[in-house]
Parts: structure tokens; C-alpha cells; sequence
């Protein structure tokens, strides 16, 4: 068996890197939509044109799964930090902890909001 050979160590380095795996194929993913996105909803703005508020709310959708998608790996990442990883987490935290939860909630907070305003804040 396969698990006769791998170590505690082992099992958290693959899941560790399966989910950093996911959260750096889907964040850069959201920033490029995020891009498009805007430029599309730009073009819109000052043609007028339909097609272009449809495109936008298409992609707006794929944007919204992306992104969803990218928190909850994050969240995921930063707590395999201190699951996986305590010792380590231990050992750098006075210098790693304090940047890291300044990412993990004004970030959060920051992206969030602005996105529920894109969301939600369309026919207003």
C-alpha cells in the first residue's frame, strides 16, 4: 500500500501543494478576468451597445466563480499554515503572522467589498 511508505510530513506537503496548486491557477485567472472584465464593461459604457453588456455579465459570472473559488483556497492555505506546518508556523511567526493576517483580512475585506459592488451595484 501507498500509505505504507509516505509520512505525516509527506500527506502534508501533497495536500499543501494540491491546494496551492488550485489558488495559483485561480488567482491570477480572476486578475486577468478582472481586467477583461472591466474593459468590457468599459467598451459598454461608451458604445451603448448591447452586445457588450451581455458579454460583460457573462464573464462577470466566470469572474464570481473564480474568485470564489480563489477565497476559499486562501483560507484553506492559511490555516494548513498552522495545521500542517506548526513547528515552522512556530519558528517564523513573529515575522510571517503579523503580514499574513494583514493579507488575510483587510485583503479579503478589501476584495470582497469591491466585488459585491460590481455584483450588485450594476442597474444602480
Amino acid at each position: 500500500m501507498i500509505s505504507d511508505y509516505l509520512s505525516t510530513v509527506d500527506w502534508s506537503r501533497a495536500q499543501f501543494a494540491l491546494t496551492a496548486i488550485y489558488h495559483w491557477l485561480f488567482v491570477p485567472l480572476t486578475l486577468g478576468l478582472g481586467f477583461l472584465v472591466a474593459i468590457m464593461e468599459t467598451l459598454y459604457v461608451r458604445t451603448g451597445d448591447d452586445f457588450w453588456r451581455r458579454t460583460t455579465k457573462f464573464w462577470m459570472r466566470l469572474f464570481g466563480i473564480n474568485f470564489a473559488i480563489g477565497v476559499a483556497t486562501g483560507i484553506i492555505l492559511e490555516f494548513e499554515f498552522g495545521t500542517n506546518w506548526s513547528n515552522y508556523s512556530y519558528f517564523v511567526g513573529d515575522i510571517f503572522g503579523a503580514p499574513l493576517a494583514i493579507e488575510g483580512i483587510l485583503a479579503f475585506f478589501l476584495e470582497s467589498t469591491f466585488v459585491a459592488v460590481m455584483f450588485f451595484g450594476w442597474n444602480k
